[in-house]
């Protein structure tokens, strides 16, 4: 009998999270995440079962380190890691941006895609097998204006996704970055407001500016994101390794629509 494969998730307890790990189960998945929100923790135990998920801030190595080898047995396979985890960070012009802001950013959005993978990798070299995706972002491709330390940390999430996949190919390790355009819900309407606020315009002239950014003018759908993890996962995309992949409704520009 062929051993049910394991998927890793930061952040899988809501969300994008959340939708993968779903979408991930019933394509005979065991998924396991690692959350800081401990209320949404309980609530993935309930569904996925109470060893299923461990309340971690993957900004904190040592907190990472710890809390994945209470989760993770040192025996047990991890096929697909998904490092998802991520905040928007400031939304202002890059000389407002206070030290605090871009550390903490860079901490969750970037630092913890390292802390992840490195007690990941081990597991899959013992397999010789594997997938790593890293979230990134159209912004990650493109830039976006007031939003520097959100940027860097997405332009190198890609950066490491291509330089792991030449590294880890040989223990036949696929490695890939996401790039999702903006995606519909509650953070993204939590981005608008703030954007809005920043500007002194409306919320509805931001999120005809963020729409009119793809070609397609709608928003991404969690569930358009966990069906590319769910291809990359399968046998669909065994030769796909050191890809940046698009769900976006291909992204024209993230300019700035409303100019001073």
């Amino acid at each position: 009998m062929t051993a049910q494969p394991v998927a890793l998730i930061s952040a899988g307890a809501s969300g994008i999270g959340l939708a993968c790990a779903r979408a991930l189960t019933e394509t005979g998945y065991r998924v396991l995440t690692l959350d800081i929100d401990a209320e949404a923790i309980t609530r993935f135990q309930e569904e996925f079962g109470e060893s299923s998920a461990l309340v971690c801030d993957v900004s904190d190595a040592s907190q990472v380190e710890a809390v994945f080898h209470s989760l993770v047995d040192p025996h047990q396979r991890v096929d697909l890691l998904f490092n998802n985890a991520g905040i928007a960070g400031p939304q202002q012009p890059v000389e407002d941006i206070g030290v605090a802001a871009w550390q903490s950013t860079i901490d969750i959005d970037l630092n913890s895609v390292f802390y992840l993978t490195r007690c990941v990798i081990p597991l899959m070299k013992s397999r010789r097998s594997g997938v790593i995706l890293n979230m990134s972002s159209s912004a990650g491709r493109y830039g976006c204006p007031m939003r520097s330390p959100y940027v860097a940390a997405k332009w190198a999430a890609i950066g490491l996704a291509q330089t792991w996949a030449m590294e880890l190919g040989p223990w036949n390790i696929r490695v890939n970055a996401l790039c999702p355009g903006s995606v519909g819900g509650e953070r993204i309407d939590r981005v608008i407001d703030c954007d809005a606020d920043e500007r002194g315009v409306t919320t509805d002239e931001i999120r005809r500016m963020y729409q009119r950014q793809s070609s397609l003018r709608d928003f991404v759908s969690p569930e358009d994101i966990a069906a590319m993890v769910c291809f990359l996962a399968g046998s669909g995309g065994r030769m796909i390794s050191g890809q940046t992949l698009g769900i976006d409704g291909h992204t024209e520009s993230l300019a700035n629509w409303l100019d001073p």
